[in-house]
């Protein structure tokens, strides 16, 4: 009764949860978070323009677009015409890391890029980092923190103004938000699911940058992704066990488009 009571599509939820939130906000708050990683990374010069007049930043990004597009076109991702899905590359070769927004926009690090010896790899990372923004965990995250009854009263009352001030409040936040193990396992079972569904990358390609990850934490050099996720740990053998699970494809792909895709960007 209160979810009807709240909001019609409350129950409605693509993903089958109930969610207090309507998709616009996922909208208007992975919007501002994407104005403020623009500006921050553009006024350093280190946002990379798609329109750029260098033909190998063009070509990079008609590359990485396409591994985007790939999982879109999966049919498993369930706001694949909701949400904008646009990609964007930051230079900074010291940060190995990829982020997506509320609403489906995608950051990727340099640094990553480099770091990964394959395209299924990379592929792996951004199903994990699209998952977040399709299952709606930031939002999901938000209103556990805020809470039903708060949500409830600003709602119900068309308190507005509150929730635009907690939008304003949480949305530089979002950027470095550590999720709930329950979410990183989530995204992590949906970048199987997107992969294996691709019929191009290894369903499994997450498992190799987590164990990447590993090694460097068990050297004492954990890099910049794990200050945002939780430890690698275990996740690997439980991203393996979910492929076989769905006995999907772990052959990996060819790499000489990856290594061209790297060169594109001088890594």
């Amino acid at each position: 009764m209160l979810c009807t009571a709240l909001l019609t599509n409350c129950g409605g939820d693509k993903n089958g949860d109930t969610v207090f939130f309507p998709i616009e906000n996922d909208l208007q708050l992975g919007l501002q978070v994407s104005q403020q990683v623009d500006s921050a990374y553009g006024s350093k010069g280190q946002l990379l323009d798609r329109n750029s007049r260098n033909p190998k930043i063009r070509a990079a990004y008609l590359h990485l677009d396409k591994i985007v597009a790939r999982i879109l076109e999966s049919g498993e991702v369930s706001y694949r015409d909701e949400f904008p899905w646009d990609v964007k590359i930051i230079n900074d070769p010291n940060i190995q890391n990829a982020f997506a927004t509320p609403g489906g926009h995608i950051y990727v690090f340099t640094g990553l890029i480099q770091y990964l010896d394959s395209e299924d790899e990379l592929a792996g990372v951004l199903g994990h980092e699209i998952a977040h923004a399709d299952q709606r965990h930031s939002i999901k995250q938000l209103q556990k923190q805020y809470g039903i009854s708060v949500i409830s009263r600003l709602i119900l009352g068309n308190d507005s103004g509150n929730l635009e001030r907690i939008f304003t409040q949480v949305g530089g936040q979002l950027v470095g938000l550590k999720f709930s193990r329950d979410y990183e396992r989530e995204a992590d079972e949906f970048s199987v699911k997107y992969l294996g569904a691709t019929d191009f990358y290894a369903c499994d390609g997450a498992a190799g940058f987590f164990q990447k990850m590993l090694n460097l934490e068990k050297r004492g050099n954990p890099p910049e992704f794990i200050s945002t996720h939780p430890s690698p740990g275990n996740r690997v053998q439980e991203i393996q066990a979910q492929a076989r699970q769905q006995g999907c494809q772990t052959a990996a792909a060819s790499q000489t488009g990856y290594q061209e895709f790297k060169r594109n960007l001088g890594l």
